[in-house]
């Protein structure tokens, strides 16, 4: 039976190429959204996978949305993928506690609220693949970022602390330290900007959404039950360490 695997903000840029790429590779898939409703739809028809609202800052809806998950899909999440982020950058002698706190909540309150809704069936079924997804900037900082890289700083020892946890139990959770990658968070990056941007990445060229997708498969794999409590970065070289 096909394992039942949830996204958050996986309907689009590299929740998308996630979502896409777990139903090509057998997995029933479901995901989650909290913004666009016609975004979506769109992915839904484009696609067949069912998607979810609920905002994931906030800890019952997140309780719900995994129970609604699992009764559509006939199972448990036996592998989450917690991808939702947002950004509000700005420097931090002009950032407002709102833009410092809504980026905290979505971005990594989110890990613990949905790692909570799903823990449990895990533990009982000895079986588990959670993969957070953190970022270039959380590993190296970013001028205007503070509560962004933050945010996917405290994702990366989320992540070592969960794993030492979970290895019992059978249950694996690793993170993915996504480089610049051409989604339309990038795209909003002025053109001039992101050349240099491009010119200081080793490979030459931004991430594509693929490039990340491709790192989550290897990792939920039931046969990568040796690998937890990693970082993959996966950034052309840009930041390594």
């Amino acid at each position: 039976m096909a394992r039942i695997a949830l996204v958050t903000g996986g309907t689009r840029g590299i929740g998308a190429a996630i979502s896409t790429s777990l139903k090509g590779a057998g997995y029933k898939v479901a995901a989650n959204y909290a913004a666009s409703d016609e975004a979506a739809k769109a992915f839904n028809a484009a696609t067949g996978i069912p998607v979810f609202k609920w905002d994931v800052a906030d800890f019952e809806a997140c309780q719900q949305g995994v129970k609604r998950v699992a009764e559509t899909l006939g199972g448990p999440v036996e592998i989450l993928i917690n991808n939702a982020g947002i950004t509000r950058d700005t420097t931090l002698h002009k950032m407002s506690f709102e833009q410092w706190n809504a980026v905290i909540q979505t971005n990594l309150t989110s890990c613990f609220n949905m790692c909570r809704a799903v823990i449990d069936p895990m533990r009982e079924r000895k079986f588990g693949r959670i993969v957070n997804i953190g970022s270039i900037n959380g590993q190296a900082g970013q001028y205007g970022q503070v509560n962004y890289a933050a945010a996917k700083s405290g994702i990366h020892g989320f992540t070592k602390a969960l794993a030492q946890e979970g290895a019992r139990g059978g249950i694996t959770v690793n993170a993915i330290a996504p480089g610049y990658v051409d989604t339309d968070m990038v795209r909003a990056v002025p053109a001039d900007v992101l050349q240099k941007i491009i010119a200081r990445i080793p490979v030459n060229r931004l991430g594509r959404a693929d490039d990340i997708a491709r790192g989550v498969l290897f990792l939920v794999a039931d046969a990568a039950d040796f690998i937890t409590g990693s970082t993959l970065s996966i950034n052309g070289g840009q930041h390594m360490y």
